[in-house]
């Protein structure tokens, strides 16, 4: 069954390389650059897809790294949530 389907593919590209070779020259230049075209979206989706997990990982990780370290640098009285940045001298306007 997989020899056919590589057999199957075998015959596709050479068809499509003898249908190449018989286009006049600058239609062979169109189809060679759409072709690299093709393959140099064909990559950068590859590598977005590639890196979109493990950049995410990394935004979830740093999101939580800076909750956390917000949370800690807060004095509470009651519902009233006051930052230790605050407490420093007023920018003059």
């Amino acid at each position: 069954m997989i020899e056919k389907v590589f057999a199957g593919i075998a015959l596709a590209v050479c068809a499509v390389l003898l249908l190449r070779m018989a286009l006049p020259e600058r239609q062979r230049w169109r189809l060679d650059a759409a072709w690299r075209g093709t393959v140099q979206r064909g990559r950068q989706l590859a590598r977005r897809v590639w890196f979109w997990r493990s950049h995410r990982l990394n935004a979830a990780r740093e999101a939580e790294e800076a909750i956390r370290r917000a949370q800690h640098k807060v004095r509470r009285d009651g519902n009233v949530i006051r930052p230790d940045s605050f407490k420093g001298p007023r920018k003059p306007h």
